[in-house]
């Protein structure tokens, strides 16, 4: 793990691999970026370096307690900083969650930067119902619980991490964090704007991936299927639910190891074709 400093914060970013083909995954809100270690590794075997970054508040990163310091414009513009920072001129951006969104302000505010975009699980127009169910009983327990928190918080940084599998020890790491900074982390995000404009977002060009989940309130699967429509060059396909890519990542890996590698052809090769529909799916998520 290495760090950079922007705008007066450090922040913590992983490289796996070398080479010249760049990819930059963003983790989940309060997630940081140890939740997309195998999916990194596993892209890195396959000729690509690829870099972790914990945003602001997250992970290894600084966590001040200043509401005013997080908002989706500001990530962006951390992560241009650590593009900036490695001196790389362009990069697939992908990410998950709040990931994804801050991909498609990075592609709103430095479309330039973008040779690729990997998008999980967005949090667009009809994630408003269930992100307020969802987060604001969170937020008032991490802004009014804080010494509950703080309880909660001791029990997990008390589990040891070799004794829980990989995954559950992702999860128990929101949990380690300070509460403090992650209610600040939730409380910025809901008074900024979540993502581009559905006007702007058709205006976005770099071939991108979407990845959708169905029965996720959280992250709508019309959600994506509307993003997949909006972007001139998108494709979709469909995960099983929210958590194969994290235990059985052996076709989505494949799909995005292979959207990578088109994304990095020299431009003049022919793009791959757009799908009728709602966007392309596998062999296996269309033989529902």
């Amino acid at each position: 793990m290495a760090y950079f400093e922007h705008d007066g914060q450090r922040l913590a970013y992983t490289v796996y691999g070398e080479g010249p083909r760049t990819t930059v995954l963003l983790p989940g809100l309060l997630f940081s970026q140890r939740m997309h270690v195998p999916l990194a590794r596993e892209l890195a075997d396959r000729g690509n370096r690829v870099i972790t970054l914990d945003l602001l508040g997250h992970g290894r990163s600084d966590r001040p307690r200043d509401m005013r310091a997080y908002s989706m414009d500001l990530f962006a513009g951390q992560t241009i900083g650590l593009l900036d920072h490695l001196e790389i001129d362009q990069a697939v951006l992908g990410g998950t969650s709040l990931g994804a969104n801050v991909t498609l302000s990075v592609a709103s505010a430095a479309p330039e930067r973008l040779r690729g975009m990997l998008v999980e699980m967005p949090v667009l127009d009809n994630a408003l119902l269930g992100c307020a169910i969802a987060f604001t009983p969170l937020m008032i327990a991490l802004t009014f619980g804080e010494p509950l928190m703080k309880v909660l918080q001791f029990g997990a940084r008390s589990v040891p991490a070799e004794r829980i599998p990989f995954l559950g020890d992702v999860v128990l790491d929101t949990i380690r964090q300070d509460p403090g900074p992650s209610a600040a982390v939730i409380q910025g995000l809901f008074f900024g704007r979540v993502a581009p404009p559905a006007a702007e977002r058709r205006t976005f060009e770099a071939p991108t991936l979407v990845i959708g989940h169905p029965r996720d309130p959280i992250h709508p699967f019309s959600d994506s299927q509307a993003l997949a429509s909006e972007l001139p060059n998108a494709r979709m396909i469909d995960a099983e639910s929210i958590i194969e890519l994290r235990l059985w990542p052996e076709r989505i890996t494949a799909e995005i190891a292979s959207f990578i590698d088109a994304c990095w052809k020299p431009k003049g090769a022919a793009r791959r074709p757009r799908a009728a529909g709602p966007r392309s799916r596998s062999k296996r998520a269309t033989a529902k």
